[in-house]
């Protein structure tokens, strides 16, 4: 964990290139912890939406409006008191600086580019090609030892992945009543 305490946990946002599997841990998560999920990609609005799904990246410009949405998620949640995880892909600094508050904590699920070819060549139901990652790969700017975050080898099950963001950030369930 870098800048910050984990026990000040209250949104996780979790991070990484289209195919680093942060969906499927980011699910795991909440679930396991009773906390709200958002899944980012469901917020871009239908032109980015369709770009991605033409093959071309995104600009700054298209994603700063996707950006702001999922930030207002984050501040709903931060200001009612309610724990949440989300995912974004959050691949640069000034992405980030959007949704960085006190009590969000970035999960950056990093993998080798030829583990997430893969993953994304075997998944189906998306629209993002895997002809997009090299340009992802190569915006990606990884969280800076300032930014309260921790990075997850996306190199095993979910299962070990999520029960490792737990265990790093000292996470605790809501009780179910």
């Amino acid at each position: 964990m870098s800048a910050g305490d984990p026990s000040d946990a209250r949104v996780l946002v979790v991070m990484g290139v289209s195919g680093s599997g942060k969906s499927t841990v980011a699910a795991m998560v909440a679930e396991q912890l009773g906390w709200d999920f958002a899944e980012g990609d469901a917020m871009h609005p239908q032109a980015n939406v369709d770009k991605m799904h033409a093959g071309t990246p995104l600009t700054d410009e298209d994603r700063w409006p996707w950006l702001d949405v999922i930030a207002a998620w984050i501040r709903s949640h931060l200001d009612a008191g309610t724990p949440g995880v989300v995912t974004c892909s959050a691949l640069k600094r000034s992405y980030r600086d959007v949704l960085r508050a006190p009590g969000v904590v970035f999960v950056h699920v990093a993998g080798s580019g030829d583990l997430i070819e893969d993953r994304m060549s075997q998944r189906t139901g998306h629209y993002m090609p895997t002809s997009l990652l090299a340009s992802q790969l190569a915006t990606l700017e990884p969280p800076q030892p300032d930014e309260a975050h921790v990075t997850i080898a996306a190199d095993r099950t979910p299962e070990q992945e999520s029960a490792e963001v737990v265990e790093r950030l000292a996470l605790q369930a809501i009780p179910r009543g």
